[in-house]
């Protein structure tokens, strides 16, 4: 269950578009069409009701809390619904949304800045360390343990995704699909160069500015947060044993 953790947390924007200098109201998003199962396995068996938000809460705390010393987390599993807003964020980074309504908890108090030099708009350090203790929290995370408390929780995670899936849709294969779309974000320059767009800031580079809205959060982040955040969910991903390079 630590993996959602990560992903959630990654949250990537922890809360709110980073380069935004205000936010306004986003209308709700369309659901993406159902996936394409290429293998027909027949109905599948009724996963039963899915737990309530006191005894997904209780569970959650009591195996995830012990996977990392650092009292911030203790400070995020706080908040109630965590199963519920963790299978929600994670189909939203899944589909390329921003998960900031089921995270609002995590974002920055600071705000966000900039530098201008060298004829030139950059994103100030300042911005990039409003995130240190996210990439801090999840660089401790104990792997192994993260792996064997997922399987714990598998099943109430099951049960809770299936209030939300698409038709033929597992929450397996949204999860992989959440943390390939992470693992695909490039790391930027420490100087990297932002450009007025109306009352926001956009990505002078178009690669950067062309990825989708959940990856320009964990992209804000900063590049040495980023670096600890992709590491970590490669390791989850192999001692998860989900399959790799698999959408």
């Amino acid at each position: 269950m630590v993996a959602i953790v990560v992903i959630a947390l990654v949250g990537l924007g922890v809360g709110y578009w980073v380069l935004r200098m205000r936010q306004p109201a986003a209308p709700p998003s369309e659901p993406p069409p159902p996936a394409v199962s290429q293998v027909d396995a027949g109905p599948a068996e009724p996963l039963g009701p899915p737990p309530s938000v006191q005894e997904g809460d209780a569970r959650v705390r009591e195996l995830v809390g012990p996977l990392s010393t650092d009292p911030e987390l203790a400070k995020w599993l706080g908040v109630e619904g965590l199963l519920q807003r963790f299978t929600t964020a994670v189909s939203n980074i899944a589909d390329g949304e921003s998960p900031r309504m089921v995270l609002s908890f995590l974002a920055p108090a600071e705000r966000f800045q900039v530098a201008a030099g060298k004829g030139k708009t950059t994103i100030d350090p300042k911005s990039f360390e409003r995130y240190d203790a996210v990439a801090r929290v999840i660089g401790s995370l104990d792997v192994q343990g993260s792996a064997r408390a997922w399987r714990e929780l598998k099943p109430l995670v099951d049960r809770v995704y299936a209030e939300i899936a698409p038709p033929g849709r597992t929450f397996e294969q949204t999860f992989n699909r959440a943390i390939q779309n992470l693992l695909e974000v490039p790391v930027p320059p420490e100087d990297v160069e932002v450009v007025p767009k109306g009352a926001l800031y956009g990505y002078a580079d178009p690669k950067l500015e062309g990825l989708s809205q959940a990856q320009k959060h964990l992209l804000r982040m900063g590049p040495r947060n980023l670096q600890v955040i992709q590491g970590r969910l490669r390791e989850l991903h192999t001692a998860m044993g989900l399959p790799a390079g698999e959408r």
